[in-house]
């Protein structure tokens, strides 16, 4: 007799690809100097800031960004789970990754096949057959993730991986922990023993910039690099500790220190733990080695599923390696299923940047910031970790039952969301000053500087709606930025001309790199010169007045806050205005968020934005002037409220007159009746894919329209059909400018050939917002197919071509697909 086959709880719409199964032609990096890792990735497991762990779908821990913005694609194979099973009439051991170690490590183990073999009833009698199949599944849907393995066990086994993260949460969400829950199914007759066993290599140190004056040099796309050289191997010291704590079992993994110190970057512990009860075993072995053959605890695991229960505290020998294994044994009855916790946490409390520049992270608010509580939080994993599940599973499941949403779409929607978790996050402890602590996401790995304000315009919609308090100290710490300057010469990629690195008033680009002081050294980016940009000042002020309005209109003292910042930036701004007809001109060098696309003279895109800018700014004063709380100076001098009100009206009145000559100016110089031109002086018929991204903002906000309505429907049409269906017969998405016809400009261009995930995301967003809900998903599966379908996923890039390559992985502009889902909703 066969009991009935048991069915995981694993939602229809997650991510699914057969365990270590490859990809035949997976999408290569544009530029030989560009981040490619290769296809093998999987949904991330650690908080926002906390650093984060990777694990693959076939099973390796291969992407390690444990030190606040760097990244280390590389697979520890002593880190990994493994399986026993005795059933009446066979034994097997397997370690959980399709790939051995290819440096020799490891060799007495057996590594998990990528074909098993299923036992089918057949069609016209009542033998059973067997075919070979794959063996088990990988599913996906951020910020939970599955292993289902198939047709090599008797047992039926699910590995369940997760960390605490959900809407709307401050606290869990930042916590450097991972949770792996193993169901265990018997679907047969007989009993049969497991036996799981996770092992863990003490890494404690290892990840932390050994070269303390990193020198920066520019790659060969204009870009600024710095070297990052992590102390990987350097063990000396380390030590692990077995811990019996109630019903608590596992193992820390230490370094030795003095009680009286203040750790560093790199230092604290890592922990592996399980729960005990009388129906299990639990076993162990404290200090095995990882780089020999693994025989220490592959001869017991695979013989019986035990460990030889060693405990030593023996610190590391200098070139030294040591790692932790913990096994859980058990026997299922029939018909029967059991369940398995594991927790993997790690306290690593100290980001550093610039040497000496340190901060702590947002989770030592709850833990201490000693980095010995690796222990607690293995303690708080075990008792809430099911109570944390429900909460993403209330958190999800309405968007999930959705009818009116396709599978892919849901699917996509919050994958995309891996990016907060493994986008080189930080998240500082709070303070003061900030009482949610400063918060960060890179550009991107090859872009490597915080919350570039160009691409946050689109890329930060899952912020604001799901997590609206970190949004605002974004936004927080762009105001502050703005009046500051810095006079530091240095030399710009595009064009090797010399410019200062931040002019006072000029909205900076980004919040600055790990290697120096982010928040406070802004500007980063030296591919362009920044401070001559024509969209982020306007960026800034819709992204604040967005703030205001997806929080319910409520926060009057942060728009009052922002204020001055927005009087002094638009100003900056409005000097480019070179021939007085309101709105700033574009110079002919690349000076927008297209930064390889020359723009001459008014343009669709930066005169779009400065238009919705205007309106953002006469909407935020209009506020304050009706229900303004009152402002002081910075010596704290109360400024009567008559002064006050008269200041912010003259702003106003001074918004309305640009915007009333500059509405009528953008229609005359760039309607064609067909859609807006790229430009006013440089001649070009190309129809630009985001040409109206200020008229989506405007829409989005509340704000009247930037030009007929008409208008916007027809160019919105061309767009979708000269930049979309005219190119590559509509299945990789919309290129960002293309001629009517769907052909290039100029062929050897490269922006405006390219297929930008995220604008392709805010482009969908318009078309839902202007009627086209249709064309808008017939867009966006375009993209997530060449995303999820071609070695793409959980490294979304900025850019992929019709030609099989891409361009700036782990890009942050990629979440703008919730912009689609909020403009749906509301």
């Amino acid at each position: 007799m066969i009991n009935q086959p048991f069915s995981p709880q694993i939602p229809n719409i997650a991510w699914k690809r057969a365990i270590g199964l490859g990809w035949d032609n997976p999408y290569k990096v544009r530029l030989a100097s560009n981040l490619d890792d290769g296809p093998w990735h999987g949904s991330p497991l650690g908080g926002f800031g906390a650093g984060c762990i990777g694990r693959s779908s076939r099973g390796d821990f291969n992407l390690w960004q444990i030190d606040g913005g760097e990244h280390i694609f590389q697979n520890f194979p002593a880190c990994q789970f493994s399986v026993f099973e005795e059933t009446e009439r066979s034994k097997q051991a397997y370690a959980l990754c399709t790939e051995s170690p290819t440096d020799g490590t490891l060799s007495a183990w057996k590594w998990y096949p990528t074909s098993g073999v299923s036992s089918q009833q057949s069609a016209v009698s009542d033998n059973l057959t067997e075919e070979q199949t794959n063996t088990g599944n990988y599913y996906a849907l951020y910020p939970r993730s599955w292993f289902v393995y198939e047709n090599v066990f008797q047992a039926n086994l699910i590995c369940e991986q997760f960390s605490p993260i959900w809407a709307g949460n401050y606290q869990e969400s930042s916590y450097p922990i991972a949770i792996f829950e193993w169901t265990a199914h018997n679907p047969t007759d007989k009993p049969i023993t497991i036996s799981i066993m996770l092992t863990w290599q003490n890494m404690v140190g290892w990840f932390t910039n050994a070269i303390k004056k990193p020198q920066v040099t520019v790659r060969d796309d204009g870009s600024p690099v710095y070297e990052y050289q992590p102390r990987i191997g350097d063990s000396t010291g380390n030590f692990n500790q077995w811990v019996e704590n109630e019903f608590r079992r596992g193992c820390v993994l230490d370094r030795g220190r003095p009680d009286i110190y203040d750790v560093k970057e790199g230092e604290g512990q890592w922990a592996i733990a399980t729960l005990a009860n009388p129906a299990i075993e639990v076993f162990y072995h404290s200090r095995w080695n990882p780089v020999g053959d693994g025989a220490d605890v592959w001869q017991s695991f695979a013989a019986d599923g035990s460990l030889p229960d060693r405990e030593n505290e023996k610190p590391c020998a200098e070139g030294e390696q040591i790692a932790a294994a913990i096994a859980v044994r058990f026997t299922i009855r029939p018909g029967k299923t059991r369940k398995i916790p594991f927790i993997l946490a790690w306290d690593l409390p100290i980001t550093e940047f610039a040497a000496g520049i340190e901060y702590y992270r947002r989770y030592t608010d709850f833990f201490g910031r000693n980095g010995k509580n690796a222990w607690s939080m293995v303690r708080t994993a075990l008792k809430h970790y099911e109570v944390w599940r429900e909460r993403i599973e209330v958190w999800q499941q309405p968007i999930l039952d959705r009818q009116d949403l396709p599978t892919w779409f849901k699917m996509a929607l919050f994958n995309e969301l891996y990016d907060l978790t493994s986008g080189g996050t930080l998240w500082t402890a709070a303070s003061e000053n900030d009482p949610i602590g400063q918060f960060g996401v890179l550009e991107c790995i090859d872009y490597r500087w915080y919350e570039s304000l160009d691409v946050r315009l689109y890329g930060s919609f899952p912020v604001i709606m799901l997590w609206p308090k970190l949004d605002k100290a974004v936004l927080e710490a762009y105001a502050r930025a703005i009046s500051t300057s810095d006079d530091t010469p240095r030399i710009i990629g595009y064009n090797n001309a010399s410019a200062i690195r931040k002019a006072a008033d000029a909205t900076p680009h980004d919040l600055g790199a790990p290697n120096e002081h982010p928040w406070e050294k802004t500007n980063y980016t030296s591919y362009q010169d920044c401070n001559l940009w024509k969209d982020l000042s306007c960026d800034f002020v819709l992204q604040v007045y967005r703030y205001f309005v997806f929080t319910d209109k409520t926060d009057i003292e942060f728009l009052q806050d922002c204020w001055s910042s927005i009087v002094q930036t638009l100003a900056y701004l409005k000097e480019f205005d070179r021939d007085g007809d309101g709105i700033p001109e574009n110079s002919g060098a690349p000076d927008q968020t297209f930064d390889d696309w020359r723009l001459r003279g008014v343009s669709a895109y930066c005169g779009g934005l400065w238009l919705a800018a205007l309106e953002g700014a006469i909407a935020i004063g209009q506020i304050l002037r009706e229900r303004g709380l009152g402002m002081t100076m910075t010596g704290g001098t109360p400024v009567p409220q008559e002064e006050i009100q008269e200041e912010i009206q003259e702003a106003i009145d001074t918004y309305k007159g640009w915007l009333a000559k500059a509405r009528s100016i953008y229609q005359e110089k760039l309607w064609n009746g067909q859609y807006y031109k790229l430009d006013s002086e440089s001649g070009s018929d190309v129809v630009m894919a985001d040409q109206l991204c200020g008229q989506f903002y405007a829409r989005l906000l509340g704000l009247p329209d930037i030009v007929p309505n008409e208008c916007a429907l027809l160019a919105l049409k061309t767009v979708y059909n000269s930049c979309f269906l005219k190119f590559q017969d509509g299945k990789l998405g919309a290129a960002n400018g293309l001629k009517l016809d769907g052909s290039p400009e100029k062929p050897d261009a490269t922006h405006p050939l390219e297929v930008w995930t995220g604008i392709n995301f805010g482009l969908a967003a318009f078309l839902v917002q202007m009627g086209m809900k249709d064309e808008a998903f017939q867009l966006t599966e375009a993209v997530v197919s060449q995303i999820y379908e071609n070695g793409l996923q959980f490294r979304t890039p900025e850019a992929i071509t019709s030609v099989g390559t891409f361009r700036a992985s782990y890009y942050l502009r990629a979440m703008a697909i919730w912009g689609i889902y909020h403009v749906l909703t509301t």
